[in-house]
């Protein structure tokens, strides 16, 4: 996401204002870029699996992501491994599947930190400095991020959009109500869902960019709540870190634990 919302530190004024305003034309976003494949247009209920239909946008931030995660990936079993994949081979599953992979053997910070290398290692020299400068922890930073997010961070958590919220008692319109989440749904992991996007992601901005940011996952229908301009509880302050596994969907759920394992260690 990191990456995304930074396009606006490349793109000229004129291009940025537009992708803007293309993005107010539908409740996702923009409809050709949202890739929701169902017929309702709308994420599929708990329970089931929403169907998306991506293309060249998509494909290539899986691509991008899942090509720098590779090198702090656990190696395929050999079974299971197939012929090297070209450029746009990768689709969501295979990236879910490396995410999946780079937390095998790894403790919860050690997987926080790869994916804040990764992000480090998308952005060009100087990227955080320049964030500061541009963005420096507003309101108007505040909603500009949070509109920035809807149109370039779908891929990855499906439709979604901004909404208002309250900081520090003044209402703003720098909330993003992600509808249910494509990268829980497919990973089925509360672990994946904190270790790899929401911890590293509120750091990131909070952190690297000065600009903070707390994401407010909801596990009983998989929607997720970001909040820019709000900083981030700690993780022992979090209610996330008491959460259990999805038991019945999760590759790598204990259900003998209380709470999820992959937050404990």
């Amino acid at each position: 996401m990191v990456v995304l919302n930074l396009q606006v530190l490349h793109f000229p004024t004129a291009y940025t204002h537009q992708q803007l305003s293309l993005g107010r034309q539908s409740r996702c976003g923009i409809v050709i870029r949202c890739g929701i494949a169902e017929p309702s247009g709308e994420p599929a209920p708990m329970g089931q699996k929403t169907k998306y239909s991506d293309g060249f946008f998509e494909k290539a931030f899986m691509t991008l992501f899942a090509r720098k995660m590779e090198r702090f990936a656990a190696p395929v079993s050999s079974n299971l491994k197939k012929k090297k994949k070209g450029f746009f081979d990768y689709d969501f599953e295979s990236f879910v599947d490396v995410s999946k992979r780079v937390v095998q053997g790894r403790s919860r910070i050690q997987q926080q930190e790869v994916v804040r290398e990764v992000l480090l290692s998308m952005l060009p020299p100087g990227a955080p400095a320049q964030f500061r400068k541009l963005f420096p922890p507003t309101k108007w930073a505040a909603e500009f991020n949070a509109a920035l997010t809807v149109p370039f961070f779908h891929w990855l958590v499906g439709p979604s959009e901004v909404v208002e919220v309250e900081i520090n008692g003044e209402k703003q319109r720098s909330g993003v109500h992600i509808k249910k989440c494509r990268y829980l749904e497919n990973s089925g992991c509360v672990g994946m869902c904190v270790n790899m996007c929401k911890i590293p992601t509120q750091d990131f901005f909070t952190n690297e960019f000065g600009l903070p940011l707390t994401m407010i996952p909801n596990f009983e229908d998989m929607s997720c709540e970001m909040v820019y301009g709000q900083v981030p509880p700690s993780l022992e302050e979090d209610p996330v870190i008491s959460r259990p596994c999805f038991a019945e969907i999760c590759s790598m759920a204990n259900p003998s634990t209380n709470a999820c394992h992959k937050l404990q260690a």
